[in-house]
């Protein structure tokens, strides 16, 4: 099996975690490939980071021969784009966002979301809303850590633990690591507070897995049925 895992934004030492995180999660035999979009921002952290992360990662999708791979991992936590690649290809497109509060949902009946700077929470809501488990989430709380200062494991350890004891204070009975670069931090958070704390990229990967294993591919009717063609001027 050969899965594809896009980082949403262009540094280049994000792909690298996110591919090491990855391929820690995936079975034996699976093969994972990482890609970063050729264009777009550094670190995904607001409307128009987001909106531009979206146009870069569609853009490198457009590009991949889909019969290479079984399966796709969007690497963007509360990033647009997956309605999108979904159109797009036929094979499955698997988001960490979706994935990581579909896990929670079956360990426990309320979770909670922390992620990087507080800005990016309404986008993070918006997109658990449109994948239908906003109702089980008691909140999403920042760290106040910037994508690109997540690097500082010590840190970024502390500061997780910290906002997750507040969720867990709301009633979250599961944690999601709201950002790619968390991937790997889900142990150590877990171990600190007694709960369950799910990491996206590895919660994705998995599902990728179970959906591309199940031989299902992305419904071409209704909602995600192929564009129309038309012409369409892209960035270069």
């Amino acid at each position: 099996m050969r899965i594809l895992v896009t980082n949403c934004n262009t540094t280049e030492r994000m792909t690298k975690e996110i591919e090491a995180g990855a391929r820690a999660a995936a079975s034996p035999g699976t093969e994972i490939v990482a890609m970063t979009p050729a264009w777009g921002p550094e670190s995904a952290e607001g409307w128009l980071d987001s909106f531009l992360s979206a146009a870069a990662v569609l853009d490198l999708l457009r590009g991949i021969d889909e019969n290479s791979f079984d399966a796709v991992v969007l690497a963007g936590f509360g990033e647009h784009g997956r309605e999108g690649a979904r159109e797009l290809l036929r094979i499955p497109v698997v988001d960490i966002t979706e994935a990581a509060a579909h896990l929670a949902c079956l360990l426990g009946r309320r979770y909670g979301v922390v992620t990087t700077l507080d800005r990016t929470s309404g986008m993070i809501e918006d997109s658990l809303h449109t994948a239908g488990v906003l109702p089980n989430c008691v909140g999403v709380v920042g760290t106040g850590l910037g994508v690109l200062e997540l690097g500082d494991e010590q840190r970024t350890a502390s500061a997780l633990v910290t906002a997750a004891r507040r969720l867990r204070d709301r009633g979250a009975e599961v944690v999601v690591l709201g950002c790619a670069g968390m991937t790997g931090m889900d142990r150590r958070i877990s171990t600190e507070l007694g709960v369950p704390v799910v990491d996206g990229v590895a919660a994705a990967v998995r599902l990728a897995e179970t959906l591309a294993g199940l031989s299902l591919r992305t419904s071409q009717i209704g909602s995600y049925a192929p564009p129309l063609p038309k012409t369409r001027r892209w960035h270069r």
